[in-house]
């Protein structure tokens, strides 16, 4: 049995490794780019990024948040991306302990932060990241996550369907495009592997935040009523909240429900 302290050590190294992969993905997926090549380079000079610049977390502070050739500035997003990563692994394994449960959990996190990322930038959810997460997350429901293979289906057709059905009647109802299709496959993903009770909160969760966020931003004139805002990260912070406090969660509403429900 390793010591505790070597396992979280070795976690936090191992997402702040993963999350400086998931700033390449979240750079080049919505460019159509690689992500295998080429190397690591300076957005502004395209000047290639030697190894020891390349030290999570470490190098931004090194260097100062700037290109060592050009003296570019480096986006803030690097290091926060690295850090998210690290401590949403670490979180992930002191909840459900080292295993292959937690591993497949921490695959999901890294795939929500590429999701929140690149739709944030470009309003963009690749297919490339929860079409084959989904397929993960059904191979993972069937063998070690605690969902269940038959939850898992479920959740990712309850979950995918109601954004359908809300894609669908909202030209009609509100006279403009209501959900994409990336935020139909991310819940799709999210619902195989938490099931369809935790992919129902999601929803519920990611429509309460966007909406406060939204009615707050157009109140201070921050953006108008017309401006589109991204729903894909309200679907991960509903997500995230699901996977750790599901089952309390859905107690307190109960408790708030009545003793008759």
């Amino acid at each position: 049995m390793l010591p505790a302290w070597f396992i979280y050590s070795a976690t936090g190294v191992l997402g702040a490794l993963i999350g400086s992969f998931l700033n390449v993905c979240i750079f080049r997926l919505p460019r159509g780019e690689s992500i295998a090549w080429p190397g690591s380079h300076c957005p502004s000079c395209a000047h290639s990024i030697e190894s020891y610049d390349n030290i999570p977390l470490v190098s931004y502070l090194w260097l100062g948040g700037r290109c060592r050739s050009c003296r570019a500035p480096i986006s803030v997003r690097y290091p926060l991306v690295e850090a998210a990563n690290a401590l949403g692994y670490l979180t992930i394994v002191w909840f459900f302990g080292p295993g292959w449960t937690a591993a497949l959990y921490a695959l999901l996190f890294s795939a929500l932060v590429v999701v929140t990322g690149t739709d944030l930038s470009h309003k963009i959810i690749p297919n490339v990241i929860t079409v084959p997460g989904t397929v993960i997350g059904l191979l993972g429901a069937a063998t070690v996550l605690p969902v269940g293979l038959l939850n898992a289906v479920l959740g990712m057709t309850i979950g995918s369907g109601i954004l359908w059905l809300l894609a669908w009647v909202s030209p009609y109802v509100f006279g403009k495009e209501g959900m994409g299709g990336g935020d139909i496959k991310l819940l799709a993903m999210i619902g195989v592997f938490l099931g369809w009770k935790p992919a129902l909160l999601t929803i519920m969760i990611g429509s309460l935040a966007g909406s406060v966020i939204g009615i707050s931003l157009i109140a201070l004139r921050i953006m108008k009523r017309d401006d589109y805002i991204p729903f894909g990260p309200f679907l991960v912070l509903g997500a995230l909240l699901s996977m750790f406090f599901a089952q309390p969660l859905f107690d307190w509403y109960q408790i708030l429900l009545g003793p008759g429900y």
